[in-house]
């Protein structure tokens, strides 16, 4: 019988964050709160988001751990992972952390002046999730508002 040579994999690409939380349907109901469209509900037990071109997804702590694996340990201080979100003026910074603080998250960095040029701040979600909120006035967004990216 002939070899068959092996497939190239495919490259790697990011569709999909899937945030594992303790609660899902309060996690839902402040990812709605802040403006993201549920999809496909017809799903039991997680959550799916339109987050502008890509999909977030939450699904409880717990089961994630146990679909990848890997030991449920208590999360830490700082998981070495951030989320981001671009908007187009820092008063959009500050009135996005605003939201995120009024829906019981938490700022950890106040929308302030960056090292890079730009403006930006930080809050952590229900769960303790970091999501940067930027202004950066060197990367704009394309009519679909997804960010251009220079070459």
């Amino acid at each position: 019988m002939p070899e068959i040579p092996a497939a190239e994999p495919p490259p790697l690409a990011l569709s999909l964050v899937t945030l594992g939380v303790a609660d899902l349907p309060r996690a839902i109901a402040f990812y709605e709160a802040l403006g993201l469209k549920r999809r496909a509900r017809g799903y039991e037990g997680v959550a799916f988001f339109d987050a502008n071109g890509a999909v977030l997804s939450l699904f409880p702590r717990a089961d994630l751990a146990a679909d990848a694996c890997v030991p449920d340990t208590a999360p830490s201080a700082f998981a070495g992972l951030g989320l981001a979100c671009n908007v187009v003026s820092e008063g959009e910074v500050d009135a996005l952390l605003a939201r995120a603080a009024s829906l019981g998250g938490r700022v950890t960095k106040p929308g302030q002046k960056v090292f890079w040029g730009g403006y930006a701040g930080y809050f952590a979600d229900l769960d303790g999730h970091l999501w940067e909120v930027a202004f950066n006035p060197f990367v704009p967004f394309d009519e679909s508002g997804r960010l251009v990216m220079p070459e």
